[in-house]
């Protein structure tokens, strides 16, 4: 392969994976405005784990400021609000938010480590991992193939920013 194409394939690789890591951080700001709900609607007892999810979000979207910028990209701000799936007026719906918002991370997730390498596809295979055994718990069940909605029995959508 001539120079110039191992260039453009370098160049292609690392767009791929900017795009997938600033999905990620998209991804994480919704998790954390979400975990906010959970964490004001969810029984007394769930309320620790929660705040762990919280705090592990946060840890990670910082993570991921700092991974997109090493990729030479600006990292994307979180939204104001995000449109929340459903209502979430009580505990029960408050645990079905925070599945969910495992679910979509863990979606991103995979995208990333689809489009990263060496310690990056690592952390990204592990945080995977983490939002799947999260939603598990939060949903008392597990799902064929976290991360990927093809092929689950229940696909998901991405967090939506509201305006």
């Amino acid at each position: 392969m001539s120079g110039s194409g191992a260039q453009a394939k370098a160049t292609a690789k690392t767009s791929a994976e900017l795009t997938a890591a600033q999905a990620a951080l998209a991804a994480e700001h919704a998790a954390v405005y979400g975990y906010g709900v959970v964490g004001a609607r969810i029984d007394e007892g769930r309320r620790t784990e929660a705040r762990a999810a919280y705090d592990a979000h946060r840890a990670r979207r910082d993570e991921l400021a700092r991974t997109v910028r090493d990729l030479g990209g600006k990292p994307g701000p979180a939204a104001a609000a995000y449109a929340l799936p459903f209502a979430v007026a009580d505990a029960e719906s408050a645990l079905r938010l925070a599945a969910e918002l495992e679910d979509r991370v863990a979606g991103v997730y995979s995208d990333l480590v689809r489009a990263a390498e060496g310690d990056r596809r690592q952390a990204a295979a592990r945080s995977l991992r983490d939002a799947a055994v999260r939603a598990v718990r939060w949903r008392g069940e597990s799902v064929p193939f976290p991360g990927l909605a093809e092929r689950s029995a229940t696909a998901t959508t991405s967090a939506t920013p509201t305006s």
